[in-house]
């Protein structure tokens, strides 16, 4: 199998040189053999084409994943010595770069205990977005339990004739409008100028905390009650947390990325794939909390509703040329937003297994080469919601992560104070 990468996919991929790793931590209570892991990693790969792949240009510069034969996840096993030692691999595997030209393009951290373990697995983003890797993590468990579970055969996507319907592709005024689009986004992406000076990221942090099994519950309860969801009240305290904090730095911005397979059905839930949807929201600063999230949320439904992830993929690949500077003007322009914030929403993988228990998923963290680095994942898990901030001492100081993190706690928890009270 050969494909070339799309748009977005060359961008996370770059020229290979720089780590943009997604990083995937969970906590297992058991005891499992090395041979086990192993088994399940080869299975995997038996499974998805994409993970015995390496990156090779083209005579034309191009790059694309070519499947080669006989490569192995790698493990890395390393003794556990307390309940903070995956913070420490996680950040030590975002800097560690994948050989993205010999591949393959994911390898496997096992932090072994007696009684407990942590398994991390990382993937380079190139290859996947959040809904790849919860698929991936998913049968990766169910086939550490039981080697011998079938968990099929992926159909991989093997260019945008997969993803996007032959109607559309064939519609003149979309593939006009997605020329044109292309075209003007690469004349004045040329026509930007660019200083070519690098913000100095300084030393990347994590910052990982979870929400009280009750306090999440009653979130919950309170969002409904109020006819909002969860995600649009969590933006507007991440928003109001970043106001307290960063004051004259704030932007009032946050991107947030989208599932595009709730756009796009033909990518199935066990596709590898990495292109995601994205829109930016804002607070109105003169509203109450609850106020402005009603507010917030018509915005993000009316935005959702004009999210066209066929158009956004038509467009992009008519954008290639505009590659270098693109990525250009991610890496050295000024950065407008505060952050971006990802909610991966509740995680369908059971917790209990035949020979072990999942105790927790930590909220899968990323960070790479293009501009401002400060992200916010949460996703929920047995019913308690698990947030991972990271970010780096050039973009915003420890102190003031730590700072955002109280922040943001101290809203949620004001929020929901009369709920807790009944």
């Amino acid at each position: 199998m050969k494909r070339k990468l799309l748009f977005a996919e060359r961008m996370l991929h770059g020229n290979g040189e720089a780590p943009f790793n997604a990083v995937i931590p969970v906590k297992i209570k058991g005891v499992f053999a090395e041979e086990s892991i192993h088994h399940a990693l080869k299975k995997l790969q038996e499974k998805h084409p994409l993970l015995n792949a390496a990156v090779e240009d083209d005579a034309d510069g191009m790059p694309w994943f070519v499947v080669k034969e006989g490569l192995t996840i790698p493990v890395r096993t390393t003794e556990r010595l307390g309940d903070d030692d995956w913070r420490l691999e996680t950040t030590q595997e975002w800097a560690t770069v994948f050989d993205t030209r010999k591949g393959p393009l994911m390898r496997l951290v096992w932090i072994k205990g007696a009684e407990a373990s942590e398994l991390i697995l990382v993937i380079h983003h190139c290859l996947c977005d959040g809904g790849s890797a919860m698929a991936i993590l998913s049968e990766f468990l169910r086939l550490l339990d039981d080697g011998a579970v079938d968990i099929g055969k992926e159909d991989p996507i093997l260019d945008v004739n997969d993803i996007i319907p032959a109607e559309v592709l064939k519609d003149r005024k979309k593939r006009v409008k997605a020329k044109l689009i292309g075209r003007v986004a690469t004349f004045a992406l040329w026509l930007i100028p660019v200083k070519k000076k690098l913000v100095e990221r300084k030393k990347d942090y994590m910052i990982h905390w979870k929400l009280q099994k009750e306090l999440s519950d009653h979130l919950m309860i309170k969002c409904k009650a109020e006819g909002v969801t969860v995600n649009t009240v969590l933006c507007a305290a991440v928003l109001a947390a970043f106001k307290a904090v960063r004051k004259e730095n704030f932007h009032n911005k946050i991107s947030c990325p989208v599932d595009i397979r709730r756009f796009a059905p033909r990518i199935k839930t066990d596709n590898i794939f990495a292109f995601g949807l994205m829109f930016v929201v804002s607070a109105d600063l003169e509203l109450d909390f609850f106020s402005n999230a009603r507010k917030m949320q018509e915005d993000i439904n009316k935005k959702t509703a004009k999210l066209d992830a066929y158009e956004n993929i038509m467009m992009m690949e008519e954008s290639h040329a505009s590659m270098d500077n693109f990525t250009n003007f991610l890496k050295y322009g000024k950065s407008s937003n505060d952050c971006m914030f990802s909610n991966l929403g509740k995680v369908n993988i059971p917790h209990e297994y035949q020979n072990f228990e999942l105790e927790t998923i930590f909220s899968p963290s990323v960070i790479g080469p293009l501009g401002n680095t400060t992200t916010l994942v949460t996703s929920t898990y047995r019913g308690q919601m698990d947030f991972t901030f990271i970010a780096s001492e050039g973009f915003i100081p420890y102190e003031e992560g730590l700072a955002i993190q109280a922040k943001l706690m101290e809203i949620i928890s004001k929020q929901i104070k009369p709920e807790l009270k009944k």
